[in-house]
């Protein structure tokens, strides 16, 4: 039969029946294996890690992150000083269920929000990340764009876990925001907001380029 390849804007996405993996294809760049770890960090120019204009958005994603202490999951942002505190705007809702059954809720939560602040922004907002062996919290968050010196950066996070809180709640938190600032964004740090992250990877990609 008669197969053509199919190309956009000098891109081939489709040739000989095979989608090209070339147009927003995921890009593994760096692995942190935590270990008792403080903290984090991705740091651009720093262990082989990217983050400038080479791709356009950055994912990075949580697996399986247990907390030595009953705490948040946070991020902070870094915008050319040694300091995670680039300014943020965000927004937060979350859903739960009860393993229980008993309640389930999905509700914005505005104790979450930041407003022009430049604290690390919690990940995880419903409860905290349960202790016990066998639970944790996973998701993703993107950030978009980090190396624009014109616009402000947004980032959007989805986090999923169990949260220990005498009933046992699984937990989906959405949380979206923008840095406030106009300089890039040249790191990104994760950490507990108390004790340290026991164990877990943070895998971060690129996406296209």
């Amino acid at each position: 039969g008669f197969i053509m390849a199919v190309v956009s804007n000098g891109t081939t996405l489709i040739d000989a029946g095979a989608v090209s993996a070339a147009s927003g294809s995921m890009t593994h760049i760096k692995t942190l294996t935590a270990s008792s770890s403080a903290t984090l960090s991705f740091v651009h120019g720093a262990a082989d890690v990217v983050l400038d204009s080479t791709y356009d958005e950055y994912v990075f994603k949580f697996i399986n992150i247990h907390a030595s202490a009953a705490s948040e999951f946070e991020v902070g942002f870094r915008d050319g000083d040694s300091a995670y505190d680039a300014t943020k705007t965000t927004t937060a809702f979350y859903a739960y269920h009860m393993e229980n059954d008993s309640n389930t809720t999905l509700i914005i939560n505005a104790a979450e929000d930041l407003a022009q602040s430049t604290a690390f922004q919690n990940l995880t907002i419903a409860g905290q990340i349960g202790l016990d062996n066998d639970e944790c919290a996973s998701g993703h968050m993107t950030l978009y764009n980090p190396s624009s010196t014109t616009f402000v950066k947004h980032f959007m996070s989805e986090t999923n876990y169990v949260s220990n809180d005498g009933i046992v709640i699984g937990v989906n938190t959405r949380i979206s925001g923008y840095c406030n600032v106009t300089a890039a964004i040249d790191g990104v740090q994760f950490k507990m907001g108390s004790g340290n992250i026991d164990s877990g990877e943070i895998k971060l990609y690129g996406i296209g380029g």
